[in-house]
């Protein structure tokens, strides 16, 4: 039986930036941070307050990623178009995060808004990934 999602991955256009992003600006923090045999960092990060959950920041187009020339091309595209994953961030306060992240350089799609399920801002991660950052209603 499965008892829980434990390692999601996001692609990213760049490893490092991704790191100084999900670490330095977001807060998450370092679960593994390892160079493999052939060369390739497996690097994942987990929220604050989900230490059970790692998020494999994965280099998309890095050749030692086993994906084939064609498949790193094509997610070089969608990350440089930023359409690449898509998740929610859940925050206590929208607005107080949004102006937060917002003075340390962090680009939003939009500022917060209320909708039917809470307060939403779509931020972005400048890897090619964007989120809803959501208070939830209630």
């Amino acid at each position: 039986m499965i008892t829980k999602l434990s390692h999601t991955s996001l692609f990213v256009s760049d490893q490092q930036k991704a790191y100084e992003f999900y670490v330095n600006i977001l807060g998450f923090t370092v679960h593994t941070d390892a160079t493999m045999d052939n060369g390739f960092r497996w690097l994942t990060v987990s929220p604050p307050e989900q230490p059970d959950l790692e998020v494999i920041l994965f280099p998309a187009t890095n050749a030692m990623n086993g994906y084939d020339e064609d498949v790193r091309n094509a997610l070089k595209l969608l990350l440089d178009k930023g359409v690449m994953g898509a998740g929610v961030l859940s925050t206590p306060d929208c607005w107080a995060t949004y102006e937060e992240l917002k003075a340390k350089g962090v680009h939003f799609k939009c500022e917060p808004r209320e909708q039917f399920y809470g307060i939403e801002a779509i931020i972005t991660d400048g890897c090619g990934n964007w989120f809803s950052m959501t208070q939830p209603k209630g």
